[in-house]
């Protein structure tokens, strides 16, 4: 599947190919990379606790928590890369971003399970910009009970940009799933408004 974009009964997605240039994301991975201090949270599933497979970490602005699957997100301050790479999304999917949660998946037997971005906080129809950095990896969409549409594969290249907007998290859930076969890392940025109480 090829996104540029597509608007499927009112959920939008728009993809950029080539957002960011090989150099730049090059020196924004290394950056990243060790700048950010990672963490491992555990979900409880069944009464056990189990690492959530990828690495992770919540930058926002002053007072913005996140919260998911019971687990709490306090924010950590931007710091100026992170910020510039902030603007520049926002700029591009014309929406002034608070937030944004940043996955590493350390390599291919890391994954994200089928969800939506639809937590409460969010706002009933947000924009959620999707940045990719690093080894290519594929991005699942499949429609929820009642929506009539295709399940959907798109292959997420380093340095593209793909923008949800509408009821694509409303009527859509999301999944990266593992890929052996994949042995670089990858850091996925995913840009969100936070609407404060």
């Amino acid at each position: 599947m090829h996104l540029t974009n597509n608007d499927f009964a009112g959920s939008h997605f728009a993809f950029t190919e080539a957002f960011f240039g090989a150099h730049e994301v090059s020196g924004i991975l290394s950056c990243f990379e060790q700048r950010i201090a990672w963490r491992q949270d555990e979900l409880r599933v069944f009464g056990r606790l189990h690492k959530i497979p990828r690495l992770h970490q919540w930058f926002a602005d002053t007072g913005l928590s996140y919260r998911w699957s019971g687990i709490t997100l306090q924010p950590e301050p931007w710091f100026a890369e992170l910020n510039a790479v902030r603007e520049r999304v926002s700029a591009a999917a014309h929406t002034p971003f608070n937030s944004v949660l940043i996955n590493y998946y350390r390599d291919g037997n890391d994954s994200m399970g089928w969800h939506s971005d639809d937590e409460p906080e969010l706002g009933p129809f947000p924009v959620i910009a999707s940045l990719s950095l690093g080894a290519t990896r594929d991005f699942k969409l499949r429609p929820k009970a009642g929506v009539t549409a295709q399940p959907q594969t798109l292959v997420l290249h380093s340095g593209s940009l793909l923008v949800m907007s509408g009821r694509s998290q409303r009527d859509w859930q999301h999944s990266l799933p593992k890929r052996k076969r994949v042995v670089e890392p990858r850091i996925n940025l995913t840009f969100r408004q936070i609407i404060a109480e």
